[in-house]
């Protein structure tokens, strides 16, 4: 086997994943360390460009507010729609910031659906008034609004890799293990990954880890029981890698939906039992058990 070179790179933020979620944190992180001194670093086991859920781009953004509605409102959707299995708080907090960043990506060029003063509907080309200015959005439910989304994640990567700068980006590294600080083993200090391309193995030593990779459900124990359970798709059926450690503290919540695109209702099971699956019930209620929930 031919050895492997070791690469030690020292950082003080170091964030892991490049999907949506690590691009943002990119992007806000690097305002704030540029003025303190400070180096971010972002690994990503793919490339920035096409990493993540929205890596084939969206007809459309899920959520946004706009002036004549209440995030409040929005908390309560989510919480009906996933039968209580939610964090209001942290719904709530989406509400109330999520368009923000969608006004930062029409900026950064992402072309969004308007509607004219007769009512008339324009594609993101027509370079029509910003959402921001008070542009008026084509709407394809009560919260969503149509976009011109192909290279969606293509725009939100490049200003991550802007704000980041080259140096700071290791591409196509697969991160295997974190690292706990030797004197205090509830703080995340590194983490330990391979090239996919390269025979090399790289060792990262942090300040601080955001860990972004996909796949984060089920962390909080859901309030009610029954279907409900299935509403909220566990990581054993997510494509995501995330890794609940001590050390990282979590700010938000991941739900995906089931295998089939479609979400595990009262037929779930049945289904699940077609690909040769156990029931969402009978696997969540073994993952409680092992963590003494």
């Amino acid at each position: 086997m031919q050895n492997f070179e070791t690469v030690k790179v020292d950082t003080d933020l170091l964030i892991l994943g490049g999907g949506m979620a690590a691009c943002g944190a990119a992007v806000e992180a690097s305002f704030w360390a540029k003025k303190n001194g400070l180096k971010v670093t972002l690994v990503d086991k793919a490339a920035m460009d096409r990493s993540g859920a929205v890596a084939m781009g969206l007809s459309a953004i899920n959520t946004y507010i706009g002036p004549n509605q209440d995030p409040a409102d929005y908390a309560r959707m989510v919480s009906n729609d996933l039968m209580g299995i939610t964090r209001d708080d942290l719904a709530y907090d989406v509400g109330r910031h999520v368009d923000e960043s969608v006004h930062l990506f029409e900026e950064w060029g992402l072309p969004i659906w308007k509607t004219d003063e007769n009512g008339e509907r324009h594609d993101g080309s027509k370079g029509m008034t910003p959402l921001k200015d008070g542009g008026k959005p084509v709407r394809s439910g009560k919260w969503q609004i149509m976009i011109n989304g192909e290279s969606y994640k293509w725009i939100v990567a490049e200003a991550a890799k802007k704000a980041l700068g080259s140096d700071n980006i290791q591409e196509r590294v697969f991160i295997v293990k974190l690292v706990n600080d030797k004197n205090d083993k509830n703080r995340i200090a590194g983490a330990v990954g391979f090239s996919v391309r390269e025979h090399k193995i790289y060792v990262f030593r942090c300040n601080a880890a955001i860990l972004a990779a996909g796949g984060a459900v089920n962390v909080f124990r859901p309030r009610s029981i029954g279907e409900g359970l299935g509403r909220a798709l566990l990581p054993e059926l997510a494509e995501g890698a995330d890794d609940v450690s001590p050390g990282l503290g979590m700010r938000d919540v991941d739900r995906r939906e089931d295998l089939l695109h479609g979400r595990v209702g009262a037929d779930g099971a049945e289904r699940l039992a077609r690909l040769g699956l156990d029931a969402p019930e009978r696997i969540l209620a073994g993952r409680f058990a092992e963590r003494g929930d």
